[in-house]
């Protein structure tokens, strides 16, 4: 395997090719890496601390550009991945690339470059453009079925992946942001949620789909009743594990559907009720008023009729009427009525059309919080991760108010496409939050870049609220576990999460190197649960197997049967064809309520959930151990 970057994911993937999957590893990364503090990846901690004492140690031997083999991972230090330095860390031979720098125009030259270098390797790359990304994924697998021959390619696993740690930590953020949904899984026609679940005196907590994990006992009434403080979460617990886990909350997988909001009027089409102000609505309609019952008085006191009296009436407003000299007195007494509401009217007319300038200006500016605004997310941070958050946030329908201190910032296009109010100034300067409503506001989600900055506003939005959700993105994991269990001390009733794009996002690319269609993950506590759809084909553990034999405690677990992938020409039995009708139903293209029972056969293919050396496992690439998984 073969991972190119320029920041911490590089490293993060490394570790956990090397410390999950086994897998030998070449890591491109560029000198300058060496004055940056890298985050630790568990028990890949004392692998990276002697990576960095050797690259340090080569770079002051001169060696930039050489490989340095250190255990199961070389290191090449380069400025870019260019044809050479591709060649040098072994693209030729390897199995599969992953281009993790963080520009994406670098991701493409290079995979352009190894693609031709050997057509048969499998890709991985880091795009934020995601529309550019789905057009660089057919140019290069249609440029590896060529190589191949055509129909020799579908014997090699040549796939192009495109990945976002944007959009692949996004979900988790914002769910975590969330009151009720603490982690999403989203994927194309698949929406699962994963929500903690507190156990009621003598009752079990709801199963839902699947029970992911059993949590550790922080809360004082577990530790009161027995239960170590520190005790780890046990992922894809069986039955009796959930039983015996007394006191202690758990993690359920729920299959929700989704529908997203109504999108915002497009620029330039604005409703109308949101031209004028309610004051000025007002005063035009009490002067409609006015215009209609002076017509009323006129036709009473001269029996016209009341279309002409309405007409008389106007030009009188208006002033363009002759004088009623000569004519009753009812009726000149009208007419100079008429003649001030006229004069009255002027001033509303001039305020109308200040109003509706004044709001075709702003359909393009930045909405401030509005009055009375409570129970909303206050997100910090427009920049990549900040933006995909802030889609996820609107997609799920939550009121957001964003803060951020860069005007050019590339997040405020979409903010401004969503109309979500925007408060323009440096978080850790006074008053700020204070704009954004932090006081009335349902959870703070610090997304911003520098750590410093997320952890000021975290403790200061906490003096101002100790009740408040606080969502936390740190770059350093033992900063962030620090961070994590001294908020949690402080505010014990209080909501506290410490989030890592890097460990989020990894596990992800890894599953995607390895050839697996990762869906997703969702994290528990500090540790990571993935959602991948598997082939039964080629899988010992599965092919053959009933769904209950399949499923190991700790490693994996099988949630849904994939319909549809059936191998031309085979006859199926009608009895498992009517089964899986009957349970998919009209239109299902997963079959969630799968009996124990149900034999899993050569041609499905499957949605699982599954641990990361479970996965490992499952791929056949290290042996399964319990005490590690």
């Amino acid at each position: 395997m073969v991972v190119c970057g320029d920041d911490g994911l590089a490293h993060r993937l490394a570790a956990e090719l090397r410390g999950v999957y086994g897998e030998q590893v070449t890591l491109v990364v560029p000198p300058s890496e060496r004055g940056v503090r890298l985050p630790v990846v568990g028990r890949a901690r004392a692998t990276t601390t002697a990576l960095l004492d050797r690259v340090t140690a080569a770079v002051g031997r001169g060696g930039v550009g050489g490989a340095e083999p250190v255990g199961a991972q070389q290191v090449v230090e380069a400025a870019e991945a260019t044809e050479t330095v591709l060649a040098e860390a072994g693209v030729e031979r390897a199995a599969a690339l992953a281009l993790v720098y963080d520009d994406d125009e670098t991701n493409i030259r290079a995979a352009l470059t190894a693609r031709r270098l050997n057509p048969r390797l499998r890709l991985v790359l880091r795009l934020y453009n995601r529309r550019l990304g789905q057009h660089i994924e057919e140019l290069l697998d249609q440029a590896a079925a060529l190589a191949a021959g055509g129909g020799d390619a579908a014997a090699f696993d040549t796939s192009t992946t495109v990945l976002s740690d944007a959009d692949t930590a996004a979900p988790a953020l914002a769910a975590t942001a969330v009151a009720g949904t603490s982690k999403v899984v989203q994927t194309d026609g698949l929406l699962l949620r994963a929500v903690e679940r507190t156990p009621r005196p003598g009752q079990l907590p709801a199963p839902g789909l699947a029970t992911l994990a059993v949590l550790s006992s922080n809360d004082p009434a577990g530790v009161g009743a027995g239960l170590a403080a520190d005790q780890e979460p046990l992922l894809l617990p069986d039955a009796a594990a959930v039983r015996g886990a007394t006191g202690r909350g758990t993690v359920v997988l729920e299959q929700v559907s989704y529908s997203g909001p109504a999108l915002p009027p497009a620029r330039g089409a604005v409703p109308f009720a949101s031209l004028f102000s309610r004051r000025l609505r007002w005063s035009l309609a009490g002067m409609v008023a006015c215009v209609i019952a002076l017509a009323i008085a006129l036709s009473a006191v001269t029996g016209m009729h009341p279309l002409r009296a309405f007409y008389l009436t106007l030009l009188d407003l208006f002033a363009i009427d002759d004088p009623a000299i000569g004519q009753p007195v009812g009726r000149q007494i009208l007419q100079l009525l008429s003649g001030l509401v006229g004069l009255l009217l002027l001033p509303v007319l001039l305020a109308a059309v200040l109003e509706a300038l004044g709001t075709f200006r702003t359909t393009s500016a930045l909405r401030k919080p509005p009055r009375g605004l409570s129970g909303h997310v206050v997100l910090l941070g427009l920049g990549k991760i900040g933006t995909r958050v802030l889609t996820r946030l609107r997609e799920l329908q939550i009121p957001v108010v964003c803060v951020e201190s860069d005007p050019e910032a590339r997040g405020l296009a979409t903010a401004r496409r969503l109309r979500v109010p925007v408060v323009l100034g440096d978080v850790t300067q006074e008053g700020v939050l204070e704009a954004a409503k932090i006081h009335r506001a349902e959870a703070l989600l610090a997304v911003t870049s520098a750590d410093t900055t997320n952890l000021e506003a975290a403790l200061y939005a906490r003096s101002v609220r100790p009740d408040l959700r606080v969502v936390l993105r740190l770059y350093d994991d033992d900063f962030a576990t620090a961070v994590y269990r001294t908020l949690r001390a402080a505010h014990p009733r209080a909501s506290t999460r410490s989030r890592s794009v890097s460990h989020l996002a990894a596990p992800a690319f890894a599953g995607a190197m390895m050839g697996r269609q990762i869906l997703g993950a969702i994290p528990v506590e500090r540790r990571v649960l993935l959602f991948a759809a598997v082939d039964v084909a080629g899988h010992p553990q599965l092919e053959g197997k009933t769904v209950g034999e399949a499923f190991r405690a700790g490693a994996w677990r099988v949630l849904a049967l994939e319909r549809g992938v059936v191998a031309a020409g085979r006859e199926e039995p009608a009895a498992e064809e009517a089964y899986e009708d009957a349970r998919a139903g009209a239109g299902g293209g997963l079959v969630w309520d799968l009996d124990d029972a149900y034999v899993l056969r050569r041609s499905d293919r499957v949605v699982m959930a599954a641990t990361r050396v479970g996965l490992a496992e499952l791929l056949g690439r290290r042996r399964w151990e319990p005490a590690g998984a």
